[in-house]
């Protein structure tokens, strides 16, 4: 893995995948993280139980960008059964990388935004 830059970190923060805003999302949903002033919102489409597609847009580290991109590529075509038991380990090992307890947060980010959107949508309906 080597450190927490590796080469898919780079790679998803150089060209990330589904950044920008959906026309009309099913859930949208947008976190901070205070202490470090990362911003993400992560935008759904869903389809029945499937997430039939995912956009990010974010201002936030490279751990951030990379960790959000990566989430939804993930979640696109997924049932959301899946969706809604991703993990911060299992989205690290994704990302294929050694990242620091003092930067879990970065990763944690996106996925606790894409949880809580989720949870909000279901609490709706």
């Amino acid at each position: 893995m080597g450190g927490p830059y590796s080469p898919t970190i780079l790679d998803h923060f150089k060209h990330p995948r589904n950044r920008g805003a959906l026309p009309a999302p099913t859930v949208s949903q947008e976190g901070t993280n205070p202490l470090c002033g990362d911003r993400v919102r992560i935008q759904l489409v869903l389809d029945g139980d499937l997430v039939k597609d995912a956009r990010f847009t974010a201002n936030a580290c490279a751990i951030c960008v990379a960790a959000a991109s990566m989430l939804t590529e993930l979640v696109r075509g997924a049932p959301l059964e899946d969706v809604e038991t991703l993990t911060v380990p299992e989205l690290i090992t994704q990302l294929k990388s050694d990242i620091p307890p003092s930067r879990l947060a970065c990763v944690r980010l996106p996925l606790t935004v894409l949880h809580t959107g989720l949870l909000r949508h279901t609490r709706s309906r």
